[in-house]
């Protein structure tokens, strides 16, 4: 007898290589709660359904496993735009969604009864880099970019609250779409300003571009800061390569973690 858990994940698309992280995670947990006996004796059957990054996509994959397949809980999806319709869907069925990744504040500002969170919102995304800003570079100004995401927006609005409270002036604050790829007039704009910090919130693609743009027009500041997403895996560094050096970058886990696991994970 086996629980049968259908998870929706962007396995194409842009969000693709998150959703293929995700995707190994969910099946790493399976496999050690198998390994121990299951859920009440039941073994864990992990399936997956594609929802290529699209919230109505991920809507009707939702609808589908509540309403035909009984399913009792959610969990899945990444993107903020996703989670936000797979929550709506969630709660009008009163069926309980974990979220796990998507951090758009607002997904959990709802007073929803059926939707919870585990993981940190974008509202505090970049705490360490804040604090990192306030206590080691100390700059009198910031640039801040994002792409017109759920998650970009909030990140971005985070970002100028920080920047606010710390009494850093926000020198620039500018979006793009996502899938953009020349990023030049937008890093003109950014090198006339000539800010301490630039602070990006993007996902893969547009991350390393941005840095390699930046690179090319000789972009100086005191620091360059991402905001997860696209700046916090290795695919950056690969990306970016040498536009990549000296990148930080707030993200939601590290191997550094002083957790049991962690490390091994």
């Amino acid at each position: 007898d086996t629980f049968d858990l259908v998870i929706p994940l962007p396995l194409t698309g842009k969000p693709a290589k998150f959703g293929e992280i995700m995707k190994r995670s969910y099946e790493i947990a399976a496999e050690e709660i198998n390994a121990k006996g299951g859920v009440k004796g039941r073994k864990i059957a992990l399936s997956f359904e594609d929802s290529n990054g699209k919230p109505e996509t991920a809507r009707a994959i939702v609808e589908k496993l509540i309403d035909s397949k009984k399913q009792p809980i959610i969990v899945g999806e990444y993107t903020s735009a996703c989670a936000k319709a797979v929550a709506a869907v969630a709660e009008e069925r009163k069926t309980p969604y974990l979220v796990v990744a998507s951090a758009d504040d607002d997904i959990t500002q709802k007073n929803y009864k059926y939707v919870f969170r585990q993981n940190q919102v974008n509202e505090h995304y970049g705490d360490a880099v804040v604090d990192f800003l306030q206590n080691v570079v100390k700059p009198r100004s910031i640039a801040i970019l994002y792409e017109s995401s759920a998650f970009g927006t909030s990140g971005a609005d985070a970002m100028e609250r920080d920047a606010k409270k710390l009494g850093i002036q926000v020198a620039l604050k500018e979006k793009f779409e996502t899938g953009a790829i020349d990023f030049k007039p937008l890093l003109s704009k950014v090198k006339a300003a000539q800010p301490d910090v630039i602070y990006t919130v993007a996902y893969a693609n547009e991350a390393q571009l941005i840095m390699k743009q930046a690179k090319e027009l000789r972009i100086d500041a005191k620091l360059y800061a991402g905001g997860a997403a696209g700046f916090a895996i290795p695919e950056f560094i690969k990306g970016a390569q040498d536009a990549a050096e000296y990148v930080v970058s707030a993200t939601l886990w590290t191997p550094q973690l002083a957790y049991p696991g962690a490390k091994g994970f």
